[in-house]
């Protein structure tokens, strides 16, 4: 059964830094995408960043690139968010989703398993 388990999460001042980890188990992930996603309140899930586990390919939405940086590490087979030069406009629930595919895809449909979120809030 696959599990994703994120933490990392917490209050900061903005311009600080968080760096969320999505500790992945159940299968081996080499065939899968990895994204992380987040949601503010009264607003829709919106994607954040992607990456392919086998080639180690990102994408990251408009909003936090040059910012965000997505990463992985096989052996802990862990997928990680950096997240530097935070506004309060970040704040959200974050989540960690895999998707069952070696492509890149923001579609929230796209992805099969997720993770139980965890809290950013960024401090003014």
């Amino acid at each position: 059964q696959v599990q994703l388990v994120e933490s990392g999460g917490g209050l900061v001042q903005a311009g600080g830094s968080l760096r969320l980890s999505c500790a992945a188990s159940g299968r081996t992930f080499s065939s899968y995408t990895m994204g992380w996603f987040r949601q503010a309140p009264g607003k829709e899930r919106d994607f954040v960043a992607a990456l392919i586990w086998s080639g180690g390919n990102t994408y990251y939405a408009d909003s936090v690139k040059g910012r965000f940086t997505i990463f992985r590490d096989n052996a802990k087979n862990t997928v990680y968010l950096q997240m530097n030069r935070l506004k309060p406009e970040d704040t959200a629930v974050y989540y960690c989703a895999a998707a069952y595919r070696a492509a890149v895809t923001i579609g929230i449909a796209d992805y099969d398993y997720w993770g139980q979120g965890t809290q950013v809030t960024v401090s003014s």
